[in-house]
């Protein structure tokens, strides 16, 4: 089994990251293909930024559809995921809907902690996005510099088990979510010093990733997620725009 790992942030550290630890879940067999995006931002903060990381990573999606068998939008905030599964037949998977339909299996209440405040507002209208809000006790960021986003797992590491610890104690999480693709393999490591799960964003994803390529689901041809037709597809790029003229043919 082949799954894309397609990071819309421009930083290669960071995409090396999360498939390193997407490899501790991965099932024998299972392999992880690394892609960053050619052009964007270094890490997506804003509501801007993830509007240029959405239309990347469909573009992206497109240039290597056909070489794997899964794909994970790999990005917390999801960017582009709704508009991908509309246009491609594979499954596709956001780091930040595994992880919270992940923690919802292991308790009632989830919080989400990550390393930067900027991140807070998006991460909020992703969570209702997904139609998550009832289940989400508290969303914390950190709100210090960092020196660089290939290094803020570790800088803020300390701060980071802080925070988790105080949504536990003062908003009541049964879970706590450390969010962002460059904290990804640092649930793991500090799974002792919370006492809740902790869940891994690109591990989640993984793993739900290789459910979806067993189970086999069909392309949806009514409903929201149908793919348009040519004629309602005028603006696409024209990468994406021959995805949708070819069809399956």
């Amino acid at each position: 089994m082949k799954i894309l790992v397609a990071n819309p942030n421009t930083s290669t550290g960071v995409t090396d990251r999360l498939v390193a630890a997407g490899r501790l879940v991965a099932s024998p067999g299972t392999e992880l293909l690394p892609m960053t995006a050619p052009r964007g931002v270094p890490y997506i903060a804003t509501r801007a930024e993830a509007a240029i990381g959405s239309a990347v990573m469909l573009e992206m999606l497109a240039e290597k559809r056909g070489t794997f068998d899964a794909a994970i939008c790999a990005a917390f905030g999801d960017p582009g995921l709704g508009g991908a599964r509309e246009l491609f037949d594979f499954p596709i998977v956001g780091m930040a809907e595994a992880a919270m339909l992940m923690a919802c299996t292991l308790g009632r209440k989830f919080a989400i902690v990550s390393f930067a405040k900027a991140l807070e507002p998006w991460f909020a209208e992703i969570v209702d996005w997904h139609g998550m809000s009832g289940r989400c006790a508290a969303i914390q960021m950190l709100d210090s510099a960092f020196t660089n986003i290939n290094d803020v797992a570790e800088e803020k590491e300390q701060l980071l088990v802080d925070l988790a610890n105080r949504v536990v104690t003062h908003n009541g999480a049964d879970v706590v979510i450390l969010a962002g693709a460059p904290l990804a393999g640092l649930a793991t490591k500090l799974r002792e010093r919370v006492p809740v799960p902790l869940v891994d964003g690109i591990q989640a994803a993984v793993t739900m990733a290789e459910g979806l390529v067993r189970l086999n689901p069909r392309k949806a041809t009514l409903g929201t997620f149908r793919r348009p037709g040519p004629k309602e597809s005028k603006g696409l790029s024209d990468s994406l725009a021959n995805v949708i003229a070819h069809r399956d043919a």
